[in-house]
């Protein structure tokens, strides 16, 4: 008997890690994402978010999901979008074109152009949650496979 509810207790451990373990889209709402880092292929973008914030940039680069839109900052712009979630089992999005405000840009955080990542956010195809954190796999401006991710406080 102590064999059976052993080997129970097992199997109800490892189907509550496996539920607990999936990200659902619900997951991403009421957070504040901050870009930390852009990967495509072989190269990577790393944003250091506390030198951002010493120099006064800490708000740029992040994304807000609601129940129908995106919005945050861009480097400066206030943008926002509507979105398409997917199932929370194909994990795919799809995101209607940026629109925002139109000021000019002050600095281009390591290089990269806020076109470049209002271009990043509309082509953004697939979500996932990894280690905490939000990777969007999209196609680069440059039209290479990309994946960025996004970290909240």
């Amino acid at each position: 008997m102590k064999i059976v509810q052993t080997a129970f207790l097992s199997a109800a451990l490892v189907v509550m890690g496996a539920c607990a373990g999936s990200p659902k889209f619900s997951d991403l709402l009421g957070k504040e994402w901050r870009l930390i880092e852009i990967r495509t292929g072989s190269s990577s973008i790393v944003f250091d978010r506390t030198r951002l914030a010493s120099e006064g940039f800490g708000e740029i680069f992040t994304l807000n999901f609601d129940a129908e839109r995106i919005s945050g900052t861009g480097a400066p712009n206030r943008y926002f979008a509507s979105y398409k979630p997917g199932t929370d089992k194909d994990r795919t999005i799809s995101v209607d074109p940026v629109a925002g405000t139109l000021m000019a840009p002050i600095v281009e955080p390591e290089k990269l152009k806020e076109k470049e990542f209002f271009a990043c956010l509309q082509n953004a195809y697939k979500w996932n949650i990894n280690r905490k954190n939000l990777e969007l796999s999209t196609i680069g401006p440059d039209g290479r496979e990309a994946v960025m991710v996004f970290t909240f406080n």
